[in-house]
């Protein structure tokens, strides 16, 4: 176990590096699996979550190689043995469930077991079933796993059940090799879909209408390896930087930032008062997105008159929608927070009741925020889930006097040497190992 001791009050300052995006990398190394052969990805985040899937990878026989600096090999060119795919990596992590699309034309009948990830409710299942029927895979679900059957994969027209990133995904992998035509409509157009596409198209998969809600997608018979390809930045973790930074009125610029799917958020910040700019634009390493280095100014913040809620690419992001939380902490005024896609991701944010915020909760999916409030340290056990843990810890740099975190696994799982990365811009985060 490890628990960090952080000294709040204290100003960030200069440049601080964007991580490469947690969500893109785990839908990339799934996707591998469809392909017989070694790929090398690069700039893969050396995060909790890539960790365990490459446990799971290896459990069915697949060989991984670290080539170093963020480099990685994999060789699926040997037969995968799914009798002995490690249960306790799926129990641990969510992202087994791309294991529904990706193992389509390696195996005709494999368990999955149930999964794991963010405590944020029921999350329900029903949008990959649905999907993955239309292309003739069966999913059925036992008490602690789920059986998937296949004869034969046949291109169809796909409405989403819903317009999730995972389910978005399974269905687009199982199309990609799948004879004939599908087309996916309400289909999910956030980042780490179209990195994914943009990864299949690499790989010779015939892919139309990436970065919209329709995909037209011609199967093919097989895909061949992807040497070199880098995953894009990550927008969540840019948020968490810039959220870091505003609630300790510091001035800061956050680089290699994936600007489509910022600016939203930009936007609101901007009508909250928030001042920042925008240097370098630029294509990223894929040549795919739009990058930019954004340098926030400390500024007086006044809180939203509308409520603030996420919704589908090209919505303010989901994932995004958390880490408002403790900005309107410290605005001027009350705002509305509708986290309406979880069950009960909104109530993790009465964490912060016992450092001084104001903010009550109105049912499972909302909350009035009110500000400023004057933030004080406190010893607090990191919630179950992913950004509603780190927005403690942007809580914690923010308040008067020490603070003591604990459970940060949870962090982990998708931000690479976070404390590290803070403590070179200023903070004093100790990191503690029991």
């Amino acid at each position: 176990m490890t628990y960090l001791i952080v000294e709040g009050g204290h100003k960030l300052r200069g440049d601080i590096d964007n991580q490469s995006a947690k969500n893109a990398a785990l839908y990339i190394l799934y996707a591998s699996l469809m392909i017989k052969g070694i790929t090398t990805l690069k700039a893969m985040p050396e995060i909790e979550e890539v960790s365990r899937t490459l446990e799971l990878f290896q459990s069915i026989g697949v060989k991984v190689k670290n080539l170093g600096h963020g480099k990685l090999g994999l060789d699926t060119s040997g037969k995968l043995d799914l009798v002995n795919i490690d249960r306790s990596v799926c129990e641990k992590t969510r992202a087994s469930l791309f294991l529904f699309g990706a193992l389509t034309k390696r195996a005709n009948d494999f368990k999955v077991f149930k999964t794991g990830g963010c405590k944020l409710g029921k999350r329900t299942i029903k949008p990959h079933v649905h999907a993955l029927e239309k292309l003739g895979v069966q999913i059925e679900s036992h008490d602690d796993y789920y059986l998937v059957h296949y004869n034969s994969l046949k291109g169809d027209k796909i409405v989403m059940y819903e317009s999730g990133d995972t389910a978005t995904a399974n269905a687009i992998m199982a199309a990609v090799l799948s004879k004939g035509k599908t087309t996916i409509k309400m289909a999910s157009a956030n980042y780490m879909v179209q990195d994914l596409c943009f990864f299949l198209q690499k790989a010779g998969a015939k892919i139309k209408g990436v970065g919209t809600t329709t995909l037209e997608i011609e199967g093919v018979a097989s895909l061949k390896p992807v040497k070199n390809y880098p995953i894009m930045p990550d927008p969540i973790v840019a948020m968490t930087l810039l959220a870091a930074g505003i609630v300790t009125k510091s001035e800061i610029t956050v680089k290699n930032c994936p600007l489509e799917f910022l600016e939203l958020e930009l936007t609101k910040l901007e009508v909250m008062g928030q001042k920042f700019s925008l240097l370098r634009p630029r294509k990223s390493k894929n040549g795919k997105f739009d990058i930019v280095d954004i340098k926030l100014t400390p500024s007086k913040l006044m809180a939203l008159a509308d409520k603030i809620e996420g919704r589908p690419f090209p919505g303010l992001n989901i994932d995004n929608l958390p880490l408002f939380i403790p900005i309107l902490t410290q605005a001027e005024g009350r705002t509305l927070v509708h986290d309406w896609a979880y069950e009960n991701r909104a109530v993790y944010a009465l964490d912060l009741q016992k450092m001084g915020a104001q903010i009550t909760l109105l049912d499972p999916h909302r909350v009035w925020v009110e500000g400023p409030s004057k933030l004080k340290g406190k010893e607090l056990m990191a919630p179950p889930a992913l950004r509603p843990a780190v927005n403690v810890l942007i809580s914690m740099l923010a308040a008067e006097g020490t603070s003591i975190l604990r459970n940060t696994y949870e962090i982990d799982r998708g931000y690479e040497n976070l404390y590290e990365v803070l403590n070179k811009a200023g903070a004093k985060i100790e990191v503690i190992k029991e």
